[in-house]
């Protein structure tokens, strides 16, 4: 009899009403349904995203890859929806008046989530196109990141100080990114030097063609180019290119070369200028200078101001 007793009281607290949406009572079992609906819901969306992530992984899609992670992301979004949807049905609540009801409030909603939709919608567009995706390596506002993550609202990128750039997608498809592992990762290092203007180009050119042929991170694929770039005011300037296959690393790459040039050159005399001011004086005030004992190495100057 107590056992009966209590399987009572236990089938009444899961019969008890604990509020009620409009004409619908929702009880403790009646909650429990809807609540176990939306877990599974969840746990399915997360394994169809995970076996497509995985049949990516061992097919070695690489070219569709960005396709396939936009229609997992989007599958489980449905698989959540519809979810929802039959937690709610469940629940006793007519969807199509619940749409009534919120209807109102949609415009506003939209309008103040604005920046959010256009986001989310960007990160779909960003996914389906593949031209941004997990381990590449961008350039924005001047500055090289790493992609780490993308997620709906924005991706996360990790620069070469070790800082997390959290960049919402929106600003992905409106500015000019440069993606520089896309197709491959070949990246074109160039350093800029100066010589002065007594060196012999020839023999420069010859040097720091030397230098970039003997650089150990160069791709042999292609041969070093050598530019003579400008008359500058102090120095004759030349550019020294060189392709390396991995653009994270071109900063201390460029540091790398420009030691060798800087061997390079100091073996062979070459030297490398810098700005030098020559100051002349007129005739009157190289006199005076003169005169007061100050100055006794200054060379009058032949042009009159």
């Amino acid at each position: 009899m107590a056992n009966d007793n209590a399987l009572d009281t236990g089938r009444g607290l899961l019969k008890a009403e604990l509020f009620s949406i409009g004409n619908t009572p929702i009880t403790v079992t009646t909650l429990a349904t809807m609540v176990a609906i939306v877990v599974i819901s969840y746990l399915v969306a997360r394994a169809v995203r995970a076996a497509i992530r995985r049949a990516v992984e061992r097919r070695g899609l690489t070219g569709t890859h960005g396709n396939l992670r936009a229609v997992g992301r989007l599958l489980q979004y449905a698989i959540l929806l519809v979810g929802l949807a039959i937690a709610l049905q469940t629940g006793g609540i007519e969807l199509s008046a619940l749409f009534a009801v919120s209807a109102v409030f949609v415009v506003g909603v939209g309008l103040a989530l604005q920046n959010i939709a256009q986001n989310f919608v960007a990160g779909i567009v960003l996914l389906f196109e593949g031209a941004i995706k997990p381990g590449d390596i961008i350039e924005i506002d001047g500055r090289l990141a790493k992609v780490v993550r993308m997620g709906a609202r924005a991706t996360i990128a990790r620069s070469l100080d070790e800082e997390d750039l959290i960049i919402p997608n929106h600003s992905l498809m409106l500015a000019t990114i440069k993606n520089l592992s896309m197709n491959d990762s070949l990246y074109r290092l160039r350093v800029t030097v100066g010589v002065s203007y007594g060196s012999d180009l020839d023999q420069v050119e010859r040097l720091l063609t030397e230098a970039g042929t003997g650089f150990a991170k160069r791709d042999p694929t292609f041969e070093p180019r050598v530019l003579l770039t400008e008359f500058g005011s102090s120095s004759v300037d030349w550019e020294l290119s060189v392709w390396i296959q991995d653009p994270w690393v071109r900063r201390s790459a460029g540091s790398a070369l420009r030691r060798a040039i800087w061997n390079t050159f100091r073996a062979e005399g070459v030297v490398i200028a810098f700005p030098q001011v020559d100051v002349h004086f007129d005739a009157p005030v190289t006199s005076a200078v003169v005169a007061l004992g100050k100055v006794t190495n200054v060379r009058p100057s032949t042009e009159v101001a």
